[in-house]
């Protein structure tokens, strides 16, 4: 059973791997495509207070997303409401990674978000490792390279 779900996550792995180079490519060009490197450059230097405004801007903007995805799925509408919640995951991970990425240095100065952060990282550090020793994991790591 550990290793079937093992494998079940290292397919997951790969995908998400996948689609976070995807998205970080997509939104590099997405930005420099809207001329937003003024904007990045000044999130880049941006106060700690301030970058924690910027962060949170996309999570209000997915937030909505979900619910909307949450009623479809509530009123019976399924399909459509997994088709928006995916919307919503792409959008989130797009816009959220990016502006991450952007304030990562700022952000990480508030102590709350330092423990979240370092917390996470450590479970995703030990849950990529268990799953990188698959067979499955390496055998897709093989076919995406």
């Amino acid at each position: 059973m550990n290793k079937i779900l093992l494998s079940f996550l290292a397919v997951i792995l790969i995908i998400e791997e996948w689609l976070w180079d995807l998205l970080t490519a997509f939104g590099r060009s997405l930005f420099h495509w809207l001329n937003l490197e003024q904007f990045e450059q000044w999130l880049r230097q941006t106060k700690p207070t301030m970058a924690l405004v910027a962060f949170s801007i996309p999570l209000l903007i997915v937030a909505p997303i979900n619910i909307v995805a949450f009623k479809l799925i509530a009123n019976g509408l399924i399909l459509q409401g997994i088709l928006t919640e995916v919307l919503a995951k792409l959008l989130g991970t797009l816009l959220v990674a990016r502006v991450f990425a952007l304030t990562k240095p700022q952000l990480l100065t508030f102590v709350f978000l330092m423990i979240i952060y370092t917390t996470i990282t450590r479970w995703l550090k030990w849950a990529h490792d268990k799953v990188t020793e698959t067979a499955v994991y390496r055998w897709a790591k093989q076919l995406k390279g």
